[in-house]
């Protein structure tokens, strides 16, 4: 009787994965790779933050290009009020098939006075140019302003033979406000306004239109670091005065007018910063009827250059 066959293992001869065995071939064992980075997985926080963190930096980088580059007035009165006031301009738009109006007719006719370029833009061009702004079908391209270096602004004073009257604007945002100060220099005997380039308004084509031409005749001098530019201007022998409601003078009762001045200005709200304050000759408040009021940067430059002009014209008769 042949011997009964021993249980356990067995020996396969065939080739190829056992069933069970988990090799079912090289792809399945294979794993997906490394974990993507939080920002790069969509539902998770840190890819929401990334993207906003981008959209902050492009708006950042539209509005540094838009600073130091061309500007544009979009809309027919706005375009119409700028070739009025005379800022310079390179290019005018105009839509295809645009309904003319008086606005418009006028805008064509004082374009073509100035020797303006004259561009038929579609609407899909005018919306890029203007950045989505409404412009109803015109859109006046104004070049960078060339901004002079506060030893300019003395050389002027020294070409009129003139005492140096000068304004420094500490923390003014707003252009309009830019515009008015640069018209009041010129409305009171001023040889130019000092910006800083950072947090600061600039010449842009609204700053143009609020001056009413006088930024034509006042130079503007845009520098990097304001204390460092005044604390230079002192070293030439021009006081500086700061604009505060908490002045230890009265305007009125201001002795420097007659000497090489520059007027500091600040925001309405915060006012001369730390730094600016601590380095003027003199804090100088101007008296107002309601102590709970307060004058606007443009305002407050105009009353001051008033005054030191009026003590000045006093002082030349006596």
């Amino acid at each position: 009787m042949p011997p009964k066959p021993r249980g356990g293992a067995v020996r396969r001869t065939g080739k190829g994965p056992t069933k069970g065995s988990g090799g079912q071939g090289k792809r399945k064992l294979q794993g997906k790779g490394p974990t993507p980075k939080a920002e790069d997985r969509v539902y998770h926080k840190a890819h929401r933050e990334a993207q906003e963190k981008r959209a902050r930096q492009a708006a950042q980088a539209r509005r540094k290009k838009k600073e130091h580059g061309s500007d544009v007035v979009a809309g027919r009165n706005s375009v119409l009020e700028s070739l009025r006031e005379g800022v310079p301009a390179t290019a005018l738009y105009v839509g295809q098939r645009i309904d003319s109006d008086d606005r418009v007719r006028e805008i064509i006719a004082l374009a073509a006075e100035r020797g303006v370029a004259m561009l038929e833009a579609s609407r899909p061009d005018l919306d890029r140019i203007t950045d989505g702004a409404i412009h109803q079908g015109v859109a006046l391209q104004v070049p960078p302003y060339e901004y002079s270096h506060p030893d300019d602004l003395l050389g002027l004073a020294g070409e009129r033979f003139e005492t140096p009257l000068l304004v420094a604007l500490d923390g003014v945002t707003d252009p309009r406000n830019l515009g008015a100060i640069v018209r009041s220099t010129a409305a009171f005997g001023g040889h130019g306004v000092i910006v800083p380039e950072r947090r600061a308004a600039g010449m842009t084509a609204a700053a143009w239109k609020t001056s009413a031409g006088a930024a034509s005749r006042i130079p503007v001098a845009r520098v990097v670091n304001l204390v460092r530019s005044l604390e230079d201007l002192k070293k030439q022998g021009v006081f500086v005065i700061g604009l505060d409601m908490d002045g230890d003078v009265e305007l009125p009762a201001l002795e420097l007018a007659t000497v090489p001045v520059c007027i500091v200005v600040g925001s309405e709200g915060k006012g001369i910063s730390r730094l600016v304050s601590d380095i003027c000759d003199q804090i100088v408040s101007i008296p107002i009827a309601a102590s709970t009021e307060s004058l606007n940067a443009g305002v407050a430059a105009a009353v001051a250059l008033y005054e030191v002009a009026r003590t000045r014209a006093a002082a030349a008769e006596a």
